[in-house]
């Protein structure tokens, strides 16, 4: 059976792409999968106790059967922002309102 994988942040840069079509075998599951993809892409591996999976755009486990034409994605974790986003949003703004402060 054939699964659509999509992949995000640097997992997709670890493979080089953010949509992989991969071919399991029946019964498989989204730990399967990933198992998979971690032999095609060894430096995925370190990812494996820290991923996040989705089984048609839904939050799974990674036991989670898997069918036929189904999306699988896989989410590495992410980190929180320093802060640096609101700070630019503030200094935006005091460039259009002179009132406004920074």
């Amino acid at each position: 059976m054939h699964v659509t994988v999509r992949l995000f942040a640097r997992l997709r840069e670890l493979a080089g792409t953010g949509e992989l079509r991969r071919e399991v075998p029946d019964g498989s599951t989204a730990l399967d999968v990933w198992n998979g993809l971690s032999r095609d892409y060894p430096a995925m591996a370190d990812y494996t106790k820290a991923i996040s999976v989705a089984v048609n755009e839904e939050y799974a486990r990674l036991t989670a059967s898997v069918r036929d034409g189904d999306e699988v994605a896989f989410l590495p974790p992410v980190s929180g922002g320093s802060g640096a986003s609101e700070r630019s949003a503030r200094t935006a703004g005091a460039a259009r309102d002179p009132r406004a402060t920074a």
